[in-house]
């Protein structure tokens, strides 16, 4: 059974303002951001609320504009699954990626001190795989952005519950932070959006591969991520406050 029919038809009632006000936010944000030559990014994990934004932006007006980039990280463990997606997106909106990997010889240097399976053994190694994979390549992403595009919903997660339409600091723009996961696949359904087939395999959240498993009926959205670890702990980073310094934005 496919996500689509599982989830498209529960949208919310008030669905279709929830689409012209998240094309309204993100119209206005890329005109404040763009003047002067601001340059703005959307991050991609390749998961379903990201691909909704890179269509949003492309019914904006705004995709492929050279104000504005679209990138994704490829941490070296990401599924083929996903990967394959990286060239489905480009081709179906003939547009390039930015693709940023993390630093060859880090990770080496990581796998042969603490194993392939480190991520499993503590939290602290697992945090710091994410920070090598993850964190270093997403401050190169962001180097000279006045703000970027993330796919936060308030649904996902206790740690996402009041997740405001747009974050200070260095701007992050969150169009998505009101939607439900009905409004989510409603919209993907409508506009015939590509999306990770590992979504119909029950993955709500998709991530690394080792670190992301398929879910039951019932759990939480982000119960397949970091599932040996304590709720708290969910975060690789990405999404946490003030962890990228907001001096390399111009």
């Amino acid at each position: 059974m496919s996500a689509i029919s599982l989830y498209a038809h529960q949208a919310s009632q008030d669905f279709e303002q929830k689409v012209q006000n998240s094309l309204a936010l993100l119209k206005s944000a890329l005109t404040d951001f763009s003047r002067d030559g601001g340059l703005v990014t959307q991050a991609s994990s390749l998961g379903v609320e990201d691909m909704v934004i890179t269509e949003l932006l492309k019914q904006a007006g705004w995709l492929g504009h050279p104000a504005l980039s679209v990138f994704v990280l490829e941490t070296g463990k990401l599924h083929p699954e996903t990967l394959a997606l990286m060239a489905r997106l480009e081709a179906h909106y003939g547009v390039p990626l930015s693709v940023y990997r993390p630093d060859s010889q880090a990770a080496a240097d990581f796998v042969a001190k603490n194993g392939e399976e480190a991520m499993y053994q503590s939290i602290e190694l697992r945090k710091a795989c994410c920070d090598i994979r993850k964190m270093k390549p997403l401050a190169q992403a962001l180097a000279g952005k006045k703000a970027w595009i993330a796919g936060l919903r308030r649904e996902q997660s206790e740690a996402r519950a009041e997740v405001p339409d747009t974050q200070s600091g260095r701007a992050k723009i969150n169009p998505l932070a009101n939607w439900t996961q009905g409004d989510v696949w409603h919209f993907i359904e409508r506009h015939n959006v590509p999306y990770n087939p590992l979504h119909d395999a029950f993955f709500p959240s998709i991530g690394c591969a080792p670190c992301t498993r398929s879910v039951t009926l019932g759990e939480d959205f982000r119960s397949g991520r970091w599932w040996w670890e304590q709720a708290s702990a969910k975060e690789c980073g990405l999404h946490v406050a003030s962890v990228i310094p907001i001096q390399a934005a111009n």
